[in-house]
């Protein structure tokens, strides 16, 4: 990663534990995409609470590793 890491949203509580967010204009996730989510996980540990990448996909899943894959269709009407 040459010391740049890129994340589209982190969203942080009160608490400052945080929820990272991808968005991905394509149906399919790579390891690729994921791969700063799983850094930061790596770096704040128990203070990320989950980690979501938002795709253009028709299903919803979890990838290895923990990953919650969202289409943005079930984001809202």
């Amino acid at each position: 990663m040459n010391g740049r890491q890129e994340i589209d949203l982190i969203v942080e509580r009160d608490d400052h534990r945080v929820l990272p967010v991808e968005i991905k204009l394509s149906g399919t996730v790579t390891d690729d995409d994921v791969k700063h989510l799983h850094w930061l996980r790596a770096q704040l540990g128990d203070d990320v609470l989950d980690a979501v990448v938002v795709t253009t996909g028709p299903h919803a899943y979890r990838r290895p590793g923990g990953i919650a894959v969202v289409p943005a269709a079930l984001l809202g009407p």
